[in-house]
């Protein structure tokens, strides 16, 4: 006969233990252990359609890719790597009201015109709700089926039922298991229902979706593990008084996790961002000091992305240093560099730094930029509007080459930028665009004698 047995789990990182404890020894934080209740006995899982399959010498194994399917969405099936594969798992995660829901609706009605039955479950909303946002959205159509359920068992009834190719969870937290006691969202649960989706898609070749609601950190919430069992995660970013949306791939076991989609929230749903670089220096201002624009490599695209600094005078005995976009040790390294070997006194001021658009930057390519907008705000001497920098910056002052300069060059040379302040250990070998002044340097120095010192264009 079964026994049943307590423990305690943590809501934020899964640990458990035989008795609660004020603070979490996993992850440190306070009040996060939930008693529950456990079953010690048989399990009660049932089967899912997965066959027992013998061990294979490698060599045997079939090397056939999985074929995709188109979502209807570029820049989904960009951070995807090319579209879904049958029988993967994904996550989605983001701030509430960023636009999750919309984005899946909106794929599911893209790919239920393609002639795939969908199913979209919702434990949060009416299924006339989810009417009346398809209505504004226009994604109706006869192959879209949706449902208000939160019981595991009744979705798969449902599955069994429509047989979908692709499943859509909204959201993990709120469905559930009779067979686990503890309440929806608990750690018990979010684990047992995403090992159940995990066996449903893997068994019988669906694509599941399931959203993820996330913590005031920004972390999806429930237990760690949730993030190891799915085959990607996706974080949907942004700001919700703002109109531009980032997808970020942080984990994708069948593509890259470079790759980042730009939609523009609107009326009438998610719109794809066409011209990145575009979008993100439309308002960029002439003639100010501080400003200072670079190419990054998202994936395989380049964006050109404007930098902002701010350097003025601290009332503080500890100035601040400030950094939205960017790895805050960076740009102290950058500043230090700028001190010691420059001779910029900055340990009086006040530093401020912003990536433009809400991208963040985590690619040293990108230093050149921070460290000339850090001199030109801190000299209040505007760079040049039509110049692009681009470099590594080393401690002891040297610009250092990186990778893919082409692509950016190329990219800047499109967006109509006539002058590029580049690494000199990028020039062997690469012919520059008719179209565009290249300034080959070897330390900041030079850069920044480039960028701000005694020229009026």
């Amino acid at each position: 006969m079964a026994k049943n047995k307590t423990k305690f789990a943590c809501q934020e990182c899964g640990y458990e233990s035989p008795k609660w404890m004020g603070r979490c020894p996993g992850c440190g934080n306070w009040n996060t252990m939930v008693e529950e209740r456990t079953v010690q006995g048989r399990g009660t899982h049932r089967e899912t359609g997965i066959r027992r399959r013998p061990a294979l010498p490698i060599t045997e194994v079939s090397g056939q890719k999985h074929p995709r399917s188109d979502t209807g969405v570029r820049e989904l099936n960009r951070v995807l790597g090319g579209g879904l594969v049958p029988g993967s798992m994904i996550l989605v995660g983001g701030d509430p009201g960023i636009g999750k829901s919309t984005l899946l609706l909106q794929a599911s009605h893209r790919l239920a015109k393609l002639g795939m039955p969908i199913l979209y479950v919702s434990g949060e909303e009416s299924a006339e709700q989810i009417r009346l946002r398809a209505d504004r959205l226009e994604a109706l159509h006869p192959g879209l089926f949706v449902a208000a359920e939160t019981d595991l068992d009744a979705v798969e009834a449902l599955v069994e039922e429509v047989s979908p190719r692709l499943l859509v969870v909204d959201s993990i937290q709120t469905v559930y298991l009779s067979d686990v006691t503890s309440a929806p969202g608990s750690v018990a649960q979010v684990r047992e229902c995403t090992g159940r989706l995990m066996r449903l898609a893997k068994g019988q070749g669906i694509a599941v979706i399931i959203v993820g609601h996330v913590t005031k950190e920004g972390a999806i919430a429930g237990p760690r593990m949730l993030e190891h069992m799915v085959d990607c995660v996706l974080y949907f970013e942004g700001e919700r008084h703002h109109t531009y949306r980032v997808l970020r791939a942080v984990k994708n076991r069948f593509g890259s996790t470079n790759e980042i989609g730009l939609f523009e929230m609107r009326t009438q749903g998610l719109a794809e961002v066409e011209n990145p670089s575009e979008m993100f220096l439309s308002e960029r201002p002439a003639g100010v000091s501080g400003s200072a624009v670079t190419a990054s490599m998202e994936g395989t695209r380049p964006v050109l992305i404007e930098l902002q600094a701010l350097v003025a005078p601290t009332s503080f005995a500890t100035p601040k240093r400030m950094a939205s976009g960017l790895d805050h040790n960076r740009l102290t390294m950058i500043m230090a560099v700028l001190e010691k070997r420059l001779g910029l006194f900055l340990q009086n001021q006040d530093a401020y730094v912003n990536v433009v658009g809400g991208v963040r930057l985590d690619e040293p390519a990108v230093d050149l930029a921070v460290a000339v907008s850090l001199a030109s705000s801190f000299r209040d001497r505007p760079t040049g509007s039509k110049d692009v920098l681009i470099g590594e910056v080393g401690l002891t002052g040297e610009v250092r080459g990186v990778s893919r300069l082409e692509q950016r060059v190329a990219e800047a040379a499109n967006m109509g930028f006539q002058r590029a302040i580049l690494p000199r250990k990028n020039k062997r070998g690469w012919t520059p665009p008719d179209n565009l002044d290249i300034v080959w340097v070897e330390s900041v120095e030079e850069a920044l004698e480039a960028a701000l010192g005694g020229s009026n264009h």
